[in-house]
C-alpha cells in the first residue's frame, strides 16, 4: 500500500479510544428508550455530508426507526433534497433564537418515520445573531431534548465549517459520524475537526465520542481511492465503517426529484450502499436487524 504524504496525515490529538460497541451489545441509547444524537460533520465542502445525511437517515426510517434530519446547514441541501420548500417559516431557526416548540417547527416527508426540521433561508444570518446570546453554544441542545424521547435517532447535517452552528451541533449530539472523501486532501482537514471535538469534549460535552468515519465517493477500480480508504483504517482502525458509499450517478440525481435515494432507485448502487450503513449502524447500537439491502 502506498502511504499518503506526511504532511497530509492528521496530527490525531488525544482522545480516549471510541468505545468498541459489539454486536451483541445493546446501545445505551437504546437501552434508556431514547434517541441517539448523531452529528454528520467535515468541514471541507464536497464530501458527500449532505447525502450522508439525507440517505442515512432514509435508510433507517426504511426499517421502521424513527428518524429527525436536522438540516443545520444554512445552505438548506438537506431540506430540498428531500422535497422541502426552504421559503417556508419556521424550522431549526427559531429553536436557535426563541423560545418555541419542537414540534411545531418539524415537517414530515413523503417517507413514513423521517422527518425533517429545516433549515430556511433566515438561518444564513444566525451565526451572527447568536453571538450576543447568552449560553450560545447550547441553543441546539436543549432545543432537541424533546426529541429525545420522540425519535430513535436525530441526525444533524452540519455546515461545511467549524462555526458556531457546528458547535452548536457537537455540544447538542452524543456522537460524531464524519464523511471522509476518497481523494487526495481528504485528510488535511481533518486535523482540525479532530482538535474540535477534542476542544468540545474538554470544555462543553464530556460525553461526546466519534461514532466512526464512513468513507464516500469511492472507486474501486481507482488505486488512490483505495490508498485513502487503507490509509484511514491505518489510522483510525474499527472506527471506519465496513461499509463504503460509491461514486454513483443515481446519488447525484435523487436530491433535483426531492427524494432520497432509497425512494428514487432502491435497487441502485447507492442505495444498497446507504442501506448497509445503516445496517452496520444499527448493528454498532445492538439492534438485530435483518439485511436492508435484501428488504429493497
Amino acid at each position: 500500500m502506498r502511504t499518503l504524504p506526511s504532511a497530509l496525515r492528521p496530527s490525531i490529538p488525544p482522545l480516549p479510544s471510541l468505545p468498541r460497541l459489539l454486536h451483541i451489545v445493546k446501545s445505551p441509547f437504546q437501552s434508556k428508550n431514547m434517541a441517539c444524537i448523531l452529528a454528520i460533520s467535515n468541514q471541507k465542502g464536497g464530501v458527500g455530508k449532505t447525502t450522508t445525511s439525507i440517505n442515512l437517515a432514509a435508510a433507517l426510517a426504511a426499517v421502521g426507526q424513527r428518524v429527525l434530519l436536522v438540516d443545520l446547514d444554512p445552505q438548506g441541501n438537506a431540506t430540498s433534497g428531500l422535497g422541502l420548500d426552504r421559503e417556508q417559516p419556521g424550522g431549526v431557526y427559531p429553536l436557535l433564537l426563541d423560545a418555541v416548540d419542537l414540534h411545531d417547527q418539524v415537517r414530515t416527508t413523503s417517507l413514513p418515520g423521517l422527518d425533517v426540521l429545516p433549515a430556511t433561508s433566515a438561518l444564513v444570518g444566525a451565526e451572527v445573531e447568536l453571538v450576543e446570546e447568552q449560553g450560545r453554544e447550547r441553543r441546539l441542545r436543549r432545543a432537541l431534548d424533546p426529541a429525545r424521547a420522540a425519535y430513535d435517532w436525530v441526525l444533524i447535517d452540519c455546515p461545511p465549517s467549524l462555526g458556531l452552528l457546528t458547535l452548536n451541533a457537537l455540544v447538542a449530539a452524543d456522537r460524531v459520524l464524519i464523511p471522509l472523501q476518497a481523494e487526495y486532501y481528504a485528510m488535511e482537514g481533518l486535523s482540525q475537526l479532530l482538535r474540535t471535538i477534542a476542544a468540545v469534549r474538554k470544555g462543553l460535552n464530556p460525553d461526546l465520542v466519534r461514532e466512526g468515519i464512513v468513507v464516500t465517493m469511492f472507486d474501486q477500480r481507482n488505486n488512490l481511492c483505495r490508498d485513502v480508504a487503507d490509509q484511514a483504517v491505518e489510522l483510525f482502525g474499527e472506527e471506519v465503517f465496513t461499509t463504503r458509499i460509491p461514486r454513483n450517478v443515481r446519488l447525484g440525481e435523487a436530491p433535483s426529484y426531492g427524494s432520497s435515494i432509497v425512494e428514487y432507485a432502491p435497487k441502485s448502487t447507492g442505495a444498497r450502499a446507504y442501506l448497509a450503513l445503516g445496517e452496520e449502524l444499527l448493528a454498532r447500537h445492538g439492534h438485530a436487524v435483518q439485511r436492508l439491502r435484501e428488504a429493497h
